[in-house]
Parts: structure tokens; sequence; C-alpha cells
């Protein structure tokens, strides 16, 4: 009775959505007007949680990796044939993600660990060098890149973002006789993103990815470069998370919608950040306090008074 009614809702659910679009008859362009995101919060999580009861990976690949295996997540239907694998539901782990837009609406996101890594972990403002695939719930590909590529943690999809900290990147590397390059020990994962940590109402353009539409990430995290400053003002990234919240968006000191990390006069007193610390010579920073009022100048506007 308790899966009967989640079809109905699903169904009714997508009555309601078409019913709700409009078509503009100037130029035959079909408006669909945002949802609530509270509401598609929990369809999102009963669609995935749906995926993750009726499918499962290739587990056992990992457990007894035959020749040649590329240690690539692949999923697949539990039925026929596949009807004793054990679901995704009882091998994934989740964490508790914040909303980017509605501050107070949190997320369930769920990640699959197929193995940790070993090396470094990367953070919220870092860059990790990882391969990977994106893919609908129905398993039909939009993105990948099976080469490695090095992307901005900052600049990814919240749900990408908050996965791949919770993974070690490899241990070091070999070159092989045909120039390829074999990472050791890296991590391998999966997660399974609600469309409010995903792309929401703005899909790229041209991709075939429908609005509202929860995705699924596979990857493999190599490499991580650390301690970048996105601005170039002498201060990395991640200490421009003022608030201590992983986020760095919201922090904005001059509050002229350039956040800090991205801010070269942070606190917009018309002196450059750069120019109101120190860096040592060991790289370590100093922040002068002229005033002594407890609040640095590179974040006080009234220093020069």
């Amino acid at each position: 009775m308790k899966l009967t009614s989640k079809v109905l809702f699903f169904i009714l659910l997508i009555m309601v959505t078409f019913s709700s679009c409009k078509k503009n008859e100037d130029d035959g362009i079909i408006i669909v007007p945002e949802r609530d995101r509270v509401e598609e919060a929990l369809v999102a999580k009963l669609e995935i949680e749906a995926f993750l009861q009726t499918h499962f990976y290739n587990y056992e690949e990992f457990q007894n990796p035959p020749a040649g295996f590329n240690f690539k997540i692949v999923f697949d239907t539990i039925a026929g044939v596949n009807a004793n694998k054990i679901p995704l539901i009882e091998q994934v782990t989740s964490k508790t993600v914040v909303d980017r837009v509605k501050t107070d609406l949190t997320y369930t996101l769920y990640f699959l660990n197929v193995i940790q890594g070993e090396g470094d972990t990367p953070i919220f403002a870092d860059a990790a060098l990882l391969s990977f695939k994106g893919q609908l719930l129905n398993q039909t590909a939009f993105d990948a890149s099976d080469a490695p590529i090095r992307l901005d943690l900052t600049q990814v999809l919240t749900g990408f973002q908050e996965a791949i900290v919770e993974f070690n990147t490899s241990t070091g590397f070999v070159e092989n006789p045909d120039g390829t390059i074999t990472f050791e020990n890296y991590g391998v994962g999966a997660v399974f993103i609600p469309s409010g940590l995903g792309y929401w109402l703005s899909p790229p353009p041209g991709s075939p990815i429908p609005v509202y539409s929860q995705l699924i990430f596979t990857f493999q995290v190599y490499d991580v470069t650390k301690d970048i400053d996105h601005d170039l003002d002498g201060i990395p990234s991640f200490m421009e998370d003022l608030n201590g919240n992983s986020i760095l968006n919201d922090d904005d000191t001059d509050a002229d919608g350039i956040p800090n990390y991205l801010d070269t006069d942070d606190d917009g007193d018309g002196v450059l950040t750069i120019d109101e610390i120190i860096v040592n010579e060991d790289g370590t920073i100093t922040f002068p306090d002229s005033n002594n009022n407890g609040t640095p100048d590179y974040l006080d506007a009234t220093f020069p008074g």
C-alpha cells in the first residue's frame, strides 16, 4: 500500500505539472512555473529512494576485480537474474545538506562510497582532479569525462561538491610504458542529487536534462589542488568562509554582491585586501587590526577613516 501511494503521488504530480505549464502563443515557448522548493524536495527524495530500492551496482566486480577492470560504477535493475542483488538503498550513506536558496530547507543527500581512497581529502574551496559520468534516473547519460579533468569545487553543482568532499584522492601514480598514467588507491563513488542541489529550473542549454531532474554522478577522485586564492588577494579562498559553513557565496563583507573570495577589496574601503594583510615568508598570513577594534583591517571599512 505504501508503494502504491507513492506511485499515485507521482501520477498526480505529473498531471498537475502539465496542467500548470503555460504556452506563449506568440513564440511557442512553454513557460514552466517555478515549483515550491519544499514540495519539490519531497518529490526528489521519493524519486531517488525509489531508484535506490530498485537498483544495484556492480559490487561483485569491485569485490573480485576481473582482469582489466576499470573500477567504474555501473547500475542495473533488480529483476530477473538480478532479483537477489543487494539494493543500493542498503549500501548508500547519507548526509544533510542545506538548500542554497531557501536556507531553512535541508536535503538528505545519498552517496555511495565504494572506495574511500587513501590520499588527501578535498574541501569545498579546492579543485579536484577526477573522471566522472552524469546520468538521469532513467540512466540516460548527459555528460562524462573518462580522461581526468580538474574541476573547481566552488563552481560545480552543490550536490556534487558535497559528495566529492567525502572522499580521498589517490596516493600517487605510475607512468605506463605507453605514456598513460595509472593512479593508485583513489576514491570511487556515486552521488544521487535532488533537483534543488542540482540544476533546478536551469539545466545547461542544449543538454538532455529536463527541468527539476534528479541526477546521478559516478566518479573517481585522483588528486586535489589546495589553498586556491580565487581573487588573488593573498588570502586562500577557504579562509574567506567567515561564518564557517563551507559556503563561500554568503560571505560578502561590503555587501556589494561579490562574495569575499572573488572580491579584491573585501570591505569596500578603496584599499585592496592584499595591501591590508601581511603574507609572511613562511606563507602564513598576519591580519593587522590597526585601530584595535577587533576587526582586521581588510574587513574593516572604517580603517582608514
